[in-house]
């Protein structure tokens, strides 16, 4: 295959999978995400390692499962001594920066014990998951305070957008009636245009500021992260976006009655949050939707741009795309909103990967992670895949269209609960709040500690409406799972991940040969 310079790692945040033109929605056209499937390959079977933006991203930046890089919810920091996708690039000869979102919380712990100055190069580096400084945007807040470097908002005020917080203030607040500001933050005003100008929202922005980070470059090698914040909400859509879409284009919720009358206890605790609740009912549906189905209308046009200004700088002939998102959005199906539970829409994604001479066109049905991303990186570059730290495998050989005969059975994903009302209701401690699914070729197997399995049949219920966990007849595959789960959790992890398996090998049975005599008579 080509040599491949580049990297753009394309995410968006709360993307669901089927919300997308190829991946099969009906109404929802994006000819530019399409268009770069057709030049690459469109995975059907790609999922987070957990469905929640912090522990998702943190998998996709380290290359490993939750369970081993330890930042297991938002704002839970990622410790110190985790690798990130920069240590792995950077001595290869690529600079790695971010533009956007990526909702790590840093060790600023580990770094005192270090001693290790956060304004430091290397502190700087740790702070931002290895990335090179870039203008960072992780919003979230309306508080001002909370973000006061958001550099969205310097953006913002030099266009002549006022307020303390332009960023909530304008992008992600309407005009009501009376000229009251309102925010984006409740979902009833998503029924109002945003207050910014399209070409000032958030997406748009962040498109500019990577192509003028790749424009800085010139023929300098680089992986860019381009993490757009967008349909992530508040969901507030900017006109003409705001009014592409409406009541008739949304989807029927993927719900029945008997899901809510006798749920699985999780499931339940999470039907009872507010976002459950307010997604239950078809009027927030159908004011949230058209704008969530906006701001995926204003993304891909924006894909559109940044495509073309690669074609014209004649980077599409040397660089490895991905595009991709965190995470699903339930907005309503199963009696659900948000995300974090293991239903289809939350946490399977799109994941389209184009590399200048692979396949062109292709749908792969292969169970592929997000911790896949990190190996395929190296390996494209040339780069040797540490496989005693790196749990995930290179997306190479399904990229070139090789057989793979040992490619992995299932997927797997993680899930900590402890921080939400969840798990007060019910009456857990914060130790207590784990959950695990398995999902292979046929069956999806999902456990939260100290409750009864759940089991999907998805050859007959796709949709994930009929739990068969009660059913005499799967106990043999309900064993099967708890047991694969079982050997996951004990050896499927990498633990040993600051000595590589070479040096194990070299390491085997030569103490003597050093002089080291043990048990000899």
């Amino acid at each position: 295959m080509g040599q491949v310079r580049n990297i753009l790692f394309i995410m968006a945040d709360q993307l669901r999978w089927d919300y997308l033109g190829c991946y099969g929605h009906p109404s929802l056209k994006t000819p530019n995400i399409d268009a770069l499937a057709d030049r690459g390959v469109r995975f059907t079977n790609a999922y987070a390692q957990s469905a929640i933006c912090g522990p998702s991203r943190m998998s996709f930046y380290t290359g490993r499962y939750v369970t081993s890089h330890g930042s297991t919810w938002n704002q839970v920091p990622l410790s110190v001594g985790e690798w990130t996708l920069g240590d792995y690039l950077r001595p290869l000869g690529l600079h790695v920066a971010l533009t956007g979102k990526t909702h790590m919380a840093s060790d600023q712990a580990g770094m005192k014990r270090l001693g290790l100055d956060p304004n430091s190069p290397d502190g700087v580096l740790v702070s931002q998951c290895g990335f090179d400084a870039q203008p960072r945007d992780d919003g979230l807040h309306p508080d001002q305070s909370v973000n006061p470097d958001l550099a969205y908002n310097d953006y913002l005020r030099r266009q002549g957008y006022d307020g303390d917080n332009p960023w909530h203030d304008w992008a992600n607040a309407a005009q009501g009636p009376d000229g009251e500001i309102l925010s984006g933050w409740y979902m009833r005003n998503a029924a109002y245009p945003a207050r910014v100008k399209a070409e000032d929202a958030e997406t748009p922005w962040m498109t500019s500021q990577a192509i003028d980070y790749i424009r800085r470059q010139g023929e300098s090698p680089w992986c860019l992260h381009l993490s757009y914040i967008k349909p992530h909400w508040p969901y507030m859509a900017p006109e003409p976006y705001f009014s592409m879409f409406g009541t008739e284009d949304v989807l029927p919720a993927n719900r029945i009655d008997a899901e809510k009358k006798g749920p699985h206890p999780v499931v339940g605790a999470f039907m009872k949050h507010a976002e459950g609740q307010n997604f239950a009912r078809e009027e927030v549906r159908e004011t949230v939707i058209p704008a969530y189905m906006a701001l995926i209308k204003q993304l891909d046009d924006e894909i559109g741009r940044l495509m073309g200004e690669l074609e014209a700088m004649g980077r599409l002939d040397d660089t490895l795309i991905v595009f991709t998102s965190d995470h699903g959005d339930y907005l309503g199906d199963h009696w659900l909103g948000e995300k974090e539970l293991f239903h289809d829409c939350s946490v399977k994604l799109p994941m389209i990967v184009s590399h200048p001479e692979g396949r062109k066109g292709a749908v792969d049905d292969h169970p592929v992670e997000a911790i896949d991303l990190i190996p395929t990186f190296i390996d494209a570059v040339g780069g040797k895949v540490p496989s005693h730290r790196l749990e995930g495998r290179s997306l190479m050989p399904l990229l070139k269209g090789e057989a793979v005969r040992d490619w992995r059975e299932m997927a797997i994903a993680e899930l900590d609960y402890s921080h939400r009302g969840a798990r007060l209701t019910l009456g857990l401690g914060v130790n207590d709040c784990h959950g695990w699914m398995l999902r292979d070729a046929r069956w999806k197997y999902i456990y939260y500690q100290g409750f009864r399995p759940q089991l999907f049949d998805l050859e007959r219920d796709p949709d994930e409406l009929h739990d068969l966990a009660d059913d005499p007849g799967v106990s043999d595959v309900l064993a099967g799972f708890k047991e694969a789960l079982f050997d996951w959790l004990a050896a499927g992890r990498n633990v040993r991940a600051n000595l590589s398996d070479e040096d194990v090998e070299a390491r085997t049975d030569t103490w003597q040969k050093k002089g080291v005599i043990f048990g000899e008579w």
